[in-house]
């Protein structure tokens, strides 16, 4: 239940997939009665080809992304609902739900407060440290669904290059994107994603495979982390949201996307230190002695993705890329220009 787009209003059309996720999450909320709620609490809060999130009262529905395979997609919701996770990861409303939205599967949470993006100073980068560390640091549980899967952050990276290449791929900063990534999948050139989660959609080139980092052991992981990923559950404590890229990997992943917008320039200085002392004080297992030897390639890698993805939406939306975008652009050209060596570690 990814919370990125929270702050979007638009209210669910009768007939459509947004419209058939507000009548399933009215009728868990008000089990089969009248809906007293108020218009603003039946809002679309996502709807992207990953996943259309709707809000109904103090619930919402979310049909997931097409083609998401069926195994791997029980494993990550019955590691979302494990106990042992409960004050990690946000439940979702139990019961089995066999619903399916223009045959994509549906499931059911409770709604939470996300992180405000107007009030940046507020964001809550020490809670999501420990929120973090907590979660690598769990055995991974056992699970009625089967073995959980690998984390898909690798995957997502290799899928945006993907993208880029189908629908941008005469952009003049494509190429720049490229020669940066092509220093990720140096280090570690027969990587590729476990292919029951590429989604039969969009699938990855045969020479832009996933990248590796050589963890030695894998440990529970989200996957995608980012801000959006977290929203306050009932009792006003922060919970990490969104399972559908969780799994076991290397932790280093789920700290690249800070990692790469402090190495960009984006994210203060200040903010990164709190953030990675947070994880550290909590006995989180990515960084170690020197955090950048683990961080280097993850945070290349999310560089890339980032830049990737804003040239592909850029070009499909016909506009230019705005200023956080052309930094990532710029942010590919160091990359390519200053790693000649891609297997050795160095902080920014």
């Amino acid at each position: 239940m990814d919370a990125e787009t929270a702050q979007q209003t638009s209210r669910p059309s009768d007939g459509d997939v947004p419209g058939a996720l507000a009548r399933i999450a009215g009728a868990v909320v008000h089990d089969g009665g009248a809906c007293r709620c108020d218009p603003g609490e039946i809002r679309v809060l996502a709807d992207r080809e990953d996943g259309t999130v709707v809000r109904h009262g103090g619930l919402v529905a979310k049909a997931h992304a097409p083609g998401v395979a069926d195994g791997p997609h029980a494993a990550r919701l019955a590691l979302a609902a494990h106990p042992d996770l409960g004050g990690i990861l946000l439940p979702p409303v139990p019961g089995p739900r066999r619903e399916r939205v223009a045959g994509r599967p549906v499931t059911v949470w409770p709604y939470g407060p996300p992180v405000d993006p107007e009030d940046p100073d507020a964001a809550p980068w020490e809670e999501a440290a420990r929120l973090l560390a907590l979660l690598h640091r769990a055995p991974p549980p056992p699970g009625p669904a089967g073995p959980l899967p690998a984390m898909r952050a690798p995957e997502k990276a290799a899928l945006a290059v993907g993208r880029m290449l189908r629908t941008a791929g005469h952009h003049p900063a494509a190429a720049t994107v490229l020669a940066a990534w092509h220093t990720v999948t140096a280090t570690d050139p027969t990587a590729v994603p476990a292919r029951e989660t590429v989604p039969a959609r969009d699938p990855v080139p045969a020479r832009e495979s996933a990248p590796g980092t050589g963890a030695t052991r894998a440990y529970l992981c989200h996957g995608d982390f980012h801000l959006g990923q977290l929203v306050r559950d009932f009792r006003g404590a922060w919970r990490l949201i969104d399972v559908d890229d969780a799994g076991l990997g290397d932790p280093a992943w789920d700290l690249a996307r800070p990692a790469a917008w402090f190495a960009a320039g984006l994210l203060p200085a200040e903010v990164w230190t709190r953030f990675l002392g947070a994880y550290e004080a909590a006995g989180g297992p990515a960084c170690g002695a020197d955090p950048w030897a683990r961080l280097d390639l993850p945070a290349r890698a999310l560089t890339v993705q980032t830049a990737a993805l804003a040239l592909a939406k850029s070009t499909g939306e016909g506009r230019e890329l705005d200023e956080v975008e052309g930094v990532m652009i710029d942010t590919c050209a160091r990359i390519a220009r200053t790693r000649t060596a891609p297997s050795s570690a160095a902080s920014p």
